[in-house]
């Protein structure tokens, strides 16, 4: 190659790009983010690449897909990858939707992180419609949701097709009911139930039936999509334990043998609803501490009824600062028309009587100090259960998982809960109800549907 050419060919490289040639330049560049962007996009929605397989629904002739598992096992995204596979690939037209609340349906199911909205891509994206409790797909199909909390609501509607989130936990197990007698549409009507275990009855049916396919999972099965803080505070703190094997493994523990409360025993006490009420009183176990390794706060609603029975009412707990807590046992104490908050001061001494009055100088408040032990001051309360003369008002799921599980012997973490509902009953034991009707609770009792 001569001088020139080489001169030539320098030129020719170091000349700027034309406006023409800067243009297509830009559209080679969009268009491989573009293409990119498809493939992540078509990778996230694609469910057969992305889920592990015992979160791909099973073959076979089941009527209920049971998932047992522990917190952060991909349980929201498996039920809602489901309702979608449903609706898009297999017909379904009439889909219900049910959580343990309103909010709960709103907010994990439909519009949560992998909740339907989020795991639908754009051209399969259903409408959603808060205001009439649906969704519509583009082909047609419906899904409504449902509370739990409201088992009217399901009384009459039909489907083919149903997601149960947190059955355990459901308050009112007659919601389940309601919603087996509505799944009657199609050729083969199904329902999927997302739970993190426990022995309630509904559970233990749906275990001891052939026409239950079951799926068990641990929290750690699901590790490397959790976020590292969750797993050092949560998982390692609880690890082991008895509420760990529980809530991380996804088992079905039955009772501590050394607990005071046996689940048979509140089970056949339980009750729809209650009757007209003589007293009611909210118990506080107040919480020290308000960080995320603080206890829980016990809030428990009990009343005594004209016909001498005593009956456990609402579960308000929670892990909550000072203000949160004292604001809801005020909202437990105006909506169940207490007469009394019994609250624990061995802590917080006057402070908490103040904490109380900041949100209602009114209230009616009554403080107490502890000074016996807590197997002590519980031994009247399991007693008064022994003999069948509480009763709880639909399921308090989280208070009776302490109560079965709390062995006052070897557990010396606080029961918070249990405390709560101590004291709001040896207010009602210790305040002129002391002539009691030991017959059968006056309310109908539960009844819990069979499964398929």
């Amino acid at each position: 190659m001569t001088s020139a050419q080489k001169r030539s060919d320098s030129s020719t490289a170091k000349a700027p790009l034309t406006e023409a040639s800067r243009a297509r330049l830009t559209e080679i560049v969009a268009e491989l983010k573009r293409r990119e962007a498809d493939r992540l996009a078509a990778q996230r929605f694609d469910w057969t690449r992305c889920g592990r397989p015992d979160q791909h629904a099973p073959g076979g002739s089941w009527r209920t897909w049971l998932i047992l598992a522990g917190r952060g096992w991909g349980k929201t995204r498996t039920g809602a990858e489901w309702v979608r596979e449903q609706v898009m690939l297999h017909g379904a037209r009439r889909v219900a939707l049910v959580a343990r609340t309103a909010a709960d349906v709103r907010d994990v199911i439909v519009e949560g992180e992998s909740g339907i909205l989020a795991i639908s891509p754009p051209s399969e994206r259903p409408t959603w419609e808060p205001s009439r409790r649906r969704l519509t797909w583009p082909n047609g199909a419906i899904a409504t949701t449902y509370s739990a909390d409201v088992p009217d609501q399901l009384r009459g509607p039909q489907h083919d097709l149903a997601w149960s989130d947190e059955l355990a936990a459901w308050q009112y197990p007659d919601a389940w009911t309601q919603l087996l007698l509505g799944l009657r549409l199609g050729r083969d009507p199904r329902v999927v139930v997302t739970t993190t275990p426990r022995p309630t009855p509904i559970i233990r049916q749906l275990l001891a039936s052939t026409t239950t396919h079951v799926t068990r999972g641990r929290t750690m099965d699901n590790a490397a999509n959790l976020a590292p803080q969750f797993l050092d505070a949560i998982v390692r703190q609880y690890e082991g334990t008895r509420l760990g094997r529980q809530e991380l493994d996804g088992e079905v523990l039955d009772d501590n043998p050394g607990a005071m409360w046996k689940r048979e025993s509140i089970d056949a006490s339980r009750v729809r609803t209650e009757p007209q009420l003589r007293r009611v009183v909210v118990g506080v176990d107040p919480a020290v501490t308000s960080n995320a390794s603080s206890d829980e706060t016990g809030i428990v609603v009990a009343g005594i009824g004209h016909d001498g029975r005593f009956y456990v009412l609402a579960d308000y707990s929670g892990r909550y600062s000072p203000d949160q807590w004292a604001s809801r046992a005020i909202e437990a104490y105006r909506t169940h028309k207490a007469d009394r908050i019994v609250a624990e001061r061995n802590q917080g001494g006057d402070l908490v009587e103040r904490t109380l009055r900041t949100v209602d100088r009114n209230a009616a408040i009554t403080t107490v100090h502890a000074m016996r032990g807590k197997a002590l001051r519980a031994e009247p309360i399991a007693a008064l259960y022994e003999q069948a003369r509480v009763s709880h008002v639909g399921s308090l799921s989280m208070l009776e998982d302490q109560m079965t599980a709390w062995d006052p012997a070897s557990d010396a973490k606080s029961p918070d809960r249990v405390d709560a509902l101590v004291y709001a009953m040896t207010e009602l034991t210790t305040s002129g109800a002391r002539t009691v009707n030991t017959a059968a609770p006056a309310a109908i009792p539960v009844r819990i549907a069979e499964s398929f």
